[in-house]
């Protein structure tokens, strides 16, 4: 049995570069939250500045995730699972990206990672969210329990205005550990079209730690989709082209 995943804070940085039609970058300071989905009521018990569906410094809502109806959310992902005949029933299942920073937050994406009984990986659950408050999820099981391979998923969701749906994602993952390091590329026809990571390093989840974090990255959750934003005005003042959003499949999951 694989040694199990401890509760935490990875604190690093997001990356974005667009290759084409010509090139533009950014990075920003940001940390996220890593944490089995079962424990989030106790560790709301257990500390002062984190809660569970319930106001605070730092939060997780089950409405922000999932189906965001409030519904249980670890039986929503096994329940998916189940469909795709990936069992992991009894077994743990992490959440890696932002918590609510004073009630508020977007993910622009999650991930979800999926162990069976014996804490081997089984599977990977990326839940991507655009601006304009929809929601597509890509399913990744391992071809390799327990080894996490590049995933090739063809795009399916409309995320930016200022790229095309005719395009494939290529995810490049480590399983998180000390360190945090995530990759997407996204091709067209002609080649890479961006590049965007997301990196950090471990540090144990604690009211001191919250509280760290907060100060050193105020309003963490505000700033990303300020940033989102402000990205999109300074794609749009170099010329790129403004893509018009097409109606949302109702399949929600690939």
């Amino acid at each position: 049995m694989q040694q199990v995943k401890k509760n935490c804070l990875y604190v690093g940085s997001v990356f974005h570069k667009r290759h084409k039609p010509f090139t533009h970058s950014f990075k920003y300071r940001v940390f996220s939250l890593f944490c089995d989905i079962e424990e989030m009521p106790a560790l709301s018990d257990s500390l002062r500045l984190f809660s569970y569906n319930k106001f605070n410094l730092m939060g997780f809502y089950d409405k922000d995730h999932g189906p965001r109806n409030g519904d249980n959310l670890y039986k929503w992902i096994v329940d998916i699972a189940n469909g795709r005949n990936i069992d992991i029933n009894g077994g743990k299942i992490y959440f890696l990206g932002f918590p609510r920073i004073l009630g508020y937050v977007f993910n622009p994406i999650s991930l979800y990672f999926l162990y069976d009984k014996k804490h081997t990986l089984q599977a990977v659950l990326y839940q991507v969210k655009n601006t304009f408050g929809e929601q597509h999820c890509y399913l990744a099981p391992l071809e390799t329990p327990g080894k996490i391979d590049k995933h090739a998923h063809q795009k399916m969701f409309h995320v930016s205005p200022f790229m095309e749906m005719d395009a494939e994602y290529n995810f490049s993952l480590q399983e998180p550990d000390e360190n945090l390091s995530f990759a997407i590329h996204q091709f067209d026809r002609t080649g890479k079209i961006l590049t965007a990571t997301w990196d950090g390093k471990k540090t144990p989840l604690t009211d001191k730690a919250i509280l760290k974090t907060f100060i050193t990255h105020p309003l963490l959750t505000l700033k990303i989709i300020a940033g989102i934003h402000w990205e999109a005005l300074r794609l749009w003042l170099k010329g790129a082209k403004y893509i018009p959003k097409p109606h949302q499949k109702e399949q929600d999951i690939t």
